[in-house]
């Protein structure tokens, strides 16, 4: 069986921050660089579900520039068998990103297709959505267990409700599934296989023409700090009291 895994290199913001000349980005020389955590709990899902069919191979899938080939090495050494990359320079919202992760899939002809359920720098949970739609798969989002049998092409999936709740879904394969944090323990990378990951070949793939992206940055800054904060009691009945008579009062 075969799993590709999308993963991202997100970008991690420290204590202080300063913009790019246009403000559309906050500057790299105050970001620091990882793998995306909901994406590294989805490569170990995609490497147990293998295991467990007594053999498969594990494809990641990203899209960027060359720096993001550290994400790629990383889950090389966590035992993906192959990387991709979808060369790009412009990737600015999920819809573009989608569109380059679906290129690329569409050729692998996967038996499922894993995403995080979100990155930690943009925090939009729509890529995985956006890929089952251009891939014509279903899609099952912020999954917590996955029972898969190999060849039957249907999986029993535990997907995450609000208020705790878990709503259990029979979903035909090939499809795509967010993977949330917790339903596994991703393993460390051992030194050796770190080495021998940074050996690989990538295979970089060209983005595919065409498609407006969903959205533009037009401006980044840092909220202006005021003395505008309302301090409330300790109450719930003067609470309730203060906060409607300040949603009256912006209403007049």
């Amino acid at each position: 069986m075969k799993v590709v895994v999308c993963v991202k290199q997100v970008a991690i913001l420290g204590d202080e921050v300063e913009f790019d000349a246009d403000e559309r980005a906050a500057d790299p020389d105050f970001l620091e660089y990882a793998l995306n955590e909901w994406d590294s709990y989805a490569t170990e899902e995609a490497l147990r579900i293998t295991e467990a069919a007594g053999g498969g191979e594990v494809v990641a899938v990203t899209v960027g520039p060359r720096d993001n080939d550290d994400a790629l090495r990383r889950v090389l050494a966590m035992g993906a068998d192959r990387a991709v990359r979808v060369d790009s320079r412009s990737v600015t919202d999920p819809l573009t990103t989608a569109r380059a992760l679906a290129a690329a899939i569409a050729a692998e002809q996967p038996d499922l297709v894993f995403a995080g359920v979100q990155s930690s720098d943009s925090v939009q949970a729509a890529t995985g959505t956006m890929l089952a739609e251009l891939l014509g798969m279903p899609c099952v989002a912020v999954v917590t267990k996955i029972d898969y049998v190999d060849g039957a092409r249907r999986a029993t999936v535990h997907r995450e409700l609000e208020g705790g709740l878990i709503d259990v879904v029979d979903v035909l394969t090939p499809a795509v599934l967010t993977v949330q944090t917790g339903i596994n323990e991703p393993r460390y990378a051992t030194l050796r296989a770190i080495k021998q990951a940074k050996e690989k070949e990538l295979a970089v793939l060209d983005p595919p023409a065409g498609g407006a992206p969903a959205y533009r940055v037009q401006r980044m800054f840092v909220p202006p700090r005021g003395d505008r904060a309302t301090p409330l009691g300790t109450d719930p009945a003067q609470v309730a009291t203060q906060i409607a008579e300040l949603v009256r009062g912006r209403l007049s």
